[in-house]
């Protein structure tokens, strides 16, 4: 298996996809602040998708609820395992589909997270009805849609020995 090497390029590449996907999360919040805050919902389909505005205090489907420092935690330690694996990814083009999910998934945690730390909730606004589904934000799609793909890769795309960058002994004995 090929060795990564990282360089400042990698990190300043990495660095830049996740602010760019951090930005446009935060960007639609503050749309979402200032047109939909203390504001009737507005149907974009009706029966169907809807722009609705909720201060969320708590994580998915309102399970715990003011428990701000247990969702920063987990939140940040889900964000440094990802970053570890970004880390120890080999450069080979059939980790480009990992790689791409772990970006997603690291900007939808800082994107729930800045909101946490700077306003003690995450804006949430966009409500699917046909399930009634929980009202959602632009970072909780980066997370749920990368988590099923991941799902769907490692089921069906990578091999268990594909992920031997990741075992600690293996990584002990390259060094």
């Amino acid at each position: 298996m090929k060795t990564k090497k990282h360089s400042i390029k990698n990190f300043l590449e990495l660095l830049a996809a996740i602010l760019l996907l951090v930005g446009l999360d935060q960007y639609t919040k503050f749309l979402a602040v200032k047109h939909l805050k203390d504001q009737a919902e507005i149907a974009l389909i009706p029966n169907v998708l809807y722009f609705q505005y909720l201060e969320n205090r708590g994580a998915a489907f309102g399970i715990f609820q003011g428990q701000k420092w247990l969702l920063l935690g987990l939140t940040g330690l889900v964000i440094l395992g990802v970053l570890y694996v970004l880390w120890k990814l080999p450069a080979e083009k059939k980790f480009l589909p990992l790689k791409i999910l772990c970006f997603f998934i690291v900007s939808g945690g800082l994107g729930n997270m800045i909101d946490r730390m700077r306003l003690n909730y995450v804006v949430d606004f966009i409500y699917f009805s046909p399930i009634d589904f929980p009202i959602f934000n632009v970072a909780d799609i980066y997370v749920t849609v990368s988590m099923i793909l991941l799902f769907v890769l490692v089921m069906f795309y990578y091999k268990e020995e594909d992920f031997e960058f990741l075992k600690w002994k293996q990584n002990k004995e390259q060094e």
